[in-house]
């Protein structure tokens, strides 16, 4: 299987100014999901062939992109980097750039640089999952308990108020998913036909509880940084 790993970033960022460049841990921001991706392709040398490519409007991006080891063969369009661009049309404007190439991806993964801490071998772990699946797309996910409330009027519980469960009882299905943002493999042709990330037949691929954080406030980074600072002593 070829997979196309598109990490998208731009170099402006409203909450936190340069966010994907600000150092954290020893290295930029970007670089720690450029190296996550280049180790899973590297284990998967012998059964997938994996791209590591950034998308970036920004010229600093590329030159760390490309210094870290990803692949930068182009630039994105200023149109495809505001602030109200949605991240499919930069994953589909990245599958053209490839298939224009005469390297169409069989599947794309997206990893999103605002969420840095992944375990070592998440994402071999990951790839080898959505192939052996035969799914159209997987999301990462990170698991929480069932205690979930609606905001309603009156306020509903999304579970069993009178027969509330203890947290050893709890199984796969009891539990609920929240989605991180960190991680997303999907079909080329599922981009193709529904301009989406994620439709047809959805995998849900488990990362830990620490591998939760994703970076919308500067106290994120200091969460990250402590988690990476974890993992990698």
């Amino acid at each position: 299987m070829r997979v196309l790993c598109v990490i998208p970033v731009r170099g402006g960022s409203k909450g936190i100014p340069r966010k994907n460049l600000k150092p954290i841990a020893g290295k930029p921001l970007v670089a720690w999901t450029i190296e996550q991706a280049l180790a899973a392709k590297e284990a998967l040398a012998d059964q997938h062939e994996v791209d590591v490519v950034v998308s970036t409007d920004d010229a600093e991006l590329a030159d760390i992109a490309r210094e870290y080891g990803a692949e930068v063969p182009f630039m994105r369009p200023a149109e495809l980097a505001e602030d109200t661009t949605a991240t499919e049309p930069v994953i589909e404007h990245a599958i053209e750039f490839f298939i224009q190439a005469g390297r169409r991806p069989d599947a794309v993964m997206l990893l999103q640089a605002t969420s840095p801490v992944r375990l070592p071998g998440t994402l071999d772990r990951a790839i080898k999952q959505f192939a052996e699946s035969g799914s159209d797309s997987m999301v990462g996910v990170i698991p929480i308990g069932p205690f979930i409330w609606a905001a309603t009027n009156p306020p509903t519980a999304q579970y069993e108020v009178m027969a509330r469960p203890r947290r050893q009882e709890l199984t796969r299905e009891t539990f609920r998913y929240r989605e991180n943002g960190s991680m997303y493999i999907t079909k080329t042709e599922i981009y193709e036909q529904y301009h989406n990330r994620l439709a047809g037949e959805i995998e849900l691929f488990m990362l830990d509880e620490i591998e939760g954080v994703d970076i919308d406030a500067p106290i994120d980074f200091s969460v990250a940084e402590h988690q990476l600072q974890q993992i990698n002593a």
